[in-house]
């Protein structure tokens, strides 16, 4: 480092954005030790450090997967079609929180929250509707859904199934990364090893029956969005992975056969260059892992494919067109990572769902980066940048010690009922906001350049919603087949008392009209409850 360059960075220090100290200036120095052949490579290449395609966005960008969903299922399907119709290349599926905690509507815990945060869905009735017009043959569709997601699965099957299109042709993601929800989101009812059974019981049967679908997205975007840092992030969200890749095999899977089903998904933040270094970071560390620990002979075996979406937790409800500039660098950070996928978030959505304006502002800030920046041109331009590589060896050397401190506790399950992981995110969140209350944090428009703004017009999701949403169900539940929903039911809790594949038989519940509340409780009375996490 020049003279001039120490002695800003003694006046300066280092920043307040990151955990990680960066320096005033970057050269070869920084680099020292650094093998480009074995930590870099080539896109398209072990470790995949510079991308998982070799030629990256120049023929086709990312996926385009806008978050959407709100009241009813009807609702929903106008905003997918809506979104189709202004350029958007993949669905992305919100539920609602009964939905999203395997409750029906009708339940009296979901009074005053259907259709409010995502789509309300209580059987595969609703699902005939959300899907109504769109052909799962041709479209990708993601579901953000983890308890009950085997269940959404089958109801999403069970619509392709009447479309007459074969599950092998079915593609999209859905989420169930139960091990993040005992980590952060706390949407989990079951114990942790049943809980794992239904995930494992879901990937074995897509490996087998619906191959090109990714049954699981394990997700860092929850523990962000929790309060983890970007290095508590990344080393989370792939020790879940390593544990899910583990117990597979444990169960006799060979890794080659199912590899190539997971994916992954992370929050993307503000601090631009680091945000870039976590993805390159990320893909390495698990090259290496499913290479050199797991055996995996397959090149495409070794890849780590991402969805990102822009970080929520930083929308500010002050002066909330800020989002817009907020979103669109965060996205330019996920399309510089390598993402395959991405969502951007609405400017509006620190108020409320977003609005139809606000979504389409969103896409199109993706739809400017992809066909009108350049950034496309070439693969990752920032690769050999004395910078970004000394950031990336440092996240993935943190990351790398994160996750054998986990392993020292005898892997996630255990880590997680010592209380590491709850531990480990809230100090960081307290730090944060430390920081925040200091000043040593900026945010505009909240501690710094504060000034009121225009309120924007928010969606608004009146109670009809919800008594329209029961008074369906109410009547589904007359005009259906109900000995043949019991017949489903008691069969499946006969499978989940024993050892057998879960799908099948909820699958066929589905086909019955069993409602997911009657399918998740069918699964509470054998599996029972896990009410909290013991720290």
């Amino acid at each position: 480092m020049n003279p001039v360059a120490e002695r800003a960075a003694k006046e300066k220090g280092p920043t307040t954005l990151s955990e990680i100290p960066v320096e005033v200036e970057y050269g070869p120095e920084a680099l020292s030790g650094f093998d480009a052949a074995q930590e870099l490579g080539d896109p398209g290449h072990f470790p995949f450090t510079r991308g998982i395609k070799a030629n990256g966005y120049r023929t086709t960008p990312w996926t385009m997967r806008q978050f959407a969903g709100h009241k009813t299922a009807q609702d929903t399907n106008d905003r997918f079609k809506f979104l189709l119709k202004h350029g958007q290349t993949g669905l992305s599926t919100a539920f609602d929180l009964p939905t999203l905690m395997g409750v029906d509507s009708d339940d009296p815990s979901a009074e005053g929250e259907v259709g409010r945060e995502g789509v309300a869905v209580d059987s595969l009735e609703d699902f005939e509707v959300l899907f109504g017009g769109i052909d799962l043959g041709k479209v990708s569709t993601s579901m953000t859904i983890n308890l009950p997601a085997p269940v959404l699965l089958a109801m999403y099957l069970a619509v392709a199934e009447k479309q007459g299109v074969p599950f092998k042709r079915i593609r999209g993601t859905l989420q169930l990364d139960i091990l993040k929800e005992y980590i952060a989101q706390n949407e989990y009812l079951f114990p942790p090893e049943p809980s794992l059974r239904l995930v494992l019981d879901t990937i074995e049967y897509c490996v087998k029956e619906v191959p090109r679908y990714y049954p699981i997205s394990i997700s860092g975007y929850h523990i962000r969005e929790a309060g983890a840092d970007a290095v508590q992030e990344l080393a989370f969200t792939l020790a879940d992975g390593m544990d899910y890749v583990q117990r597979l095999v444990a169960r006799g899977l060979a890794v080659d056969d199912f590899a190539t089903n997971l994916s992954f998904f992370f929050d993307v933040h503000n601090n631009f260059f680091e945000e870039i270094a976590k993805l390159r970071a990320g893909r390495r560390i698990w090259a290496r892992f499913m290479k050199d620990e797991m055996g995996a002979k397959r090149e495409l075996s070794w890849m780590l494919p991402m969805h990102c979406q822009t970080a929520g937790v930083s929308l500010t409800a002050q002066q909330p067109l800020n989002n817009i500039v907020r979103v669109s660098y965060q996205a330019l950070a996920a399309a510089l990572g390598g993402t395959q996928s991405l969502h951007t978030n609405s400017n509006d959505e620190a108020l409320a769902l977003p609005t139809d304006e606000a979504v389409q502002i969103a896409l199109r800030t993706q739809q400017i980066i992809a066909f009108e920046s350049g950034v496309t041109d070439t693969v990752d331009p920032f690769g050999g940048s004395y910078y970004l590589e000394s950031l990336t060896n440092e996240v993935d050397r943190r990351a790398m010690d994160l996750i054998r401190r986990i392993r020292e506790f005898g892997g996630v399950v255990p880590a997680l009922e010592a209380g590491f992981f709850h531990r480990e995110i809230a100090d960081t969140a307290y730090r944060f906001e430390m920081d925040l209350s200091a000043g040593r944090r900026k945010i505009v428009g909240v501690n710094v350049h504060a000034a009121e703004g225009k309120k924007p017009k928010i969606l608004r999701i009146d109670n009809a919603v919800e008594s329209g949403q029961v008074k369906r169900l109410k009547a589904l539940r007359k005009r259906r087949d109900n000995a043949l929903v019991e017949k489903t039911l008691a069969e499946l809790a006969v499978v989940a008392r024993g050892t057998g594949n879960l799908l099948p038989p909820i699958i066929a519940s589905v086909k019955a009209y069993a409602t997911l509340g009657e399918i998740v409780g069918t699964l509470k009375t054998v599996f029972g409850e896990y009410p909290t996490i013991r720290a």
